[in-house]
This record gives C-alpha cells, sequence and structure tokens, in this order.
C-alpha cells in the first residue's frame, strides 16, 4: 500500500494542476509561475521551492499525462477481460480525458512546448509511442484469442485507433466544447471494431443483440 503522500509531494501536485487548467485556459505561452501561483494561492517564491522554473512545471504536466495514459490501460486491464472490450473502454476513458482537460491537445500540438527544447520533443513522441505499443499489445491478445483478425497489423490497428479521438479532442476544443466527444467516441467504435475484428467475432456480437431484443 503506497504510503500517503507528503504536503510536498500535494503541493507539487496542485502547481502542476494549475498549470494544467492555464494552458487549458490560456495557452501554452501565456503561462507564467505568477499565473500559476496565483492559481494554487501562493506566492512565486513559495512556487520556486518545488520547481526551479516554467521549464520544469511544463515538464512535470508531460509526466502527469503520461501518468494518466497509463493508468487508464492499467484500470482498463484490472477490470474488463477481452481485448476489443477493453479496446473500447480504454477509447471512452481517452474520450472522457481529453473532454475533461482541454490542456491536452494544446500540450501535445502546441509550438510552445517544444520551442528550443528538442529533448521535451523527444519526450512528447514517447509518451505517444508508449501509449501506443500498450494498444498494440492489447490488440496482439485479440488476434492471439481470434477475436482479431490475423491480417490485421497492430502497429496499424493502435494509430487507427488513436486517430478515432485525437481529431476529435482539436475539434471539442476549437468550438469551445460544443462538439461532443463522447458520442462521437460511441459512435466511431462499431466502425472501427468492423475493420479489425473475425468474421467469427462479428457473429457472436450480432446473436447476442439479437438475443437482448
Amino acid at each position: 500500500m503506497r504510503a500517503q503522500k507528503t504536503e510536498t509531494e500535494v503541493r507539487q501536485e496542485q502547481i502542476v494542476t494549475a498549470a494544467l487548467e492555464l494552458i487549458g485556459a490560456q495557452g501554452v505561452n501565456a503561462l507564467s509561475i505568477a499565473g500559476i501561483a496565483e492559481r494554487v494561492g501562493i506566492v512565486p517564491s513559495a512556487l520556486y521551492r518545488h520547481f526551479k522554473c516554467k521549464d520544469d512545471v511544463l515538464d512535470a504536466v508531460l509526466d502527469l499525462l503520461k501518468a494518466r495514459l497509463l493508468s487508464n490501460v492499467t484500470q482498463v486491464r484490472k477490470e474488463t477481460p477481452g481485448a476489443l472490450p477493453r479496446l473500447k473502454s480504454l477509447l471512452m476513458r481517452h474520450a472522457r480525458m481529453l473532454s475533461e482537460n482541454r490542456a491536452i491537445p494544446l500540450v501535445v500540438f502546441s509550438d510552445g512546448i517544444y520551442a528550443g527544447r528538442p529533448e521535451r520533443k523527444a519526450k512528447v513522441a514517447a509518451i505517444i509511442t508508449g501509449y501506443l505499443s500498450k494498444i498494440q499489445h492489447i490488440v496482439e491478445e485479440g488476434i492471439q484469442d481470434g477475436s482479431i483478425r490475423k491480417d490485421v497489423v497492430p502497429v496499424t490497428a493502435s494509430v487507427m485507433f488513436l486517430g478515432m479521438i485525437l481529431p476529435a479532442a482539436v475539434l471539442w476544443n476549437v468550438s469551445e466544447g460544443n462538439f461532443d466527444m463522447n458520442a462521437h467516441a460511441e459512435n466511431a467504435w462499431p466502425a472501427f471494431v468492423r475493420c479489425i475484428s473475425t468474421e467469427e467475432h462479428n457473429i457472436k456480437s450480432y446473436m447476442k443483440t439479437c438475443e437482448e431484443t
């Protein structure tokens, strides 16, 4: 069992969460130590006890994003049996996470994150490729259990999976939240699963639907 968070850990989490909220409201370029401190309710000098500069805060924001993505995968594996149900559950979790955190697409796509910091660009790439590898593993498990076709290329399927949600996140962002990302994910899933699932799985799903109706 994990020990209770220290006061320092709690404060650092508050600072990173405040930074993420400010990015969502004002964009990456508008982020400042003074703005973060004001949102947390501390003076800027107190923030410097936890982070040396704004760049360190941005790195911590990326670490938080990575942790949330991996946590979603862990929870899906723990709670949902079967490759295809796991993929659907992960898709819906991803949609909810993005709809609740407007800053995430800004963090991933903003030049302000990468300017003069190639190592941060590499860090973002590592987060995305690491998440894709987790999806690939689920696809591979589906191929093994017979629910996903053997001719499906796991890396391609994982990129297609991510492609169901990232453009939707951009639309949600530019429409000021008027695009329903969760409904989009629900509607996109049947088309995706038909692309990758075996005929046997489709027949079983059809028979189950008939029994329920």
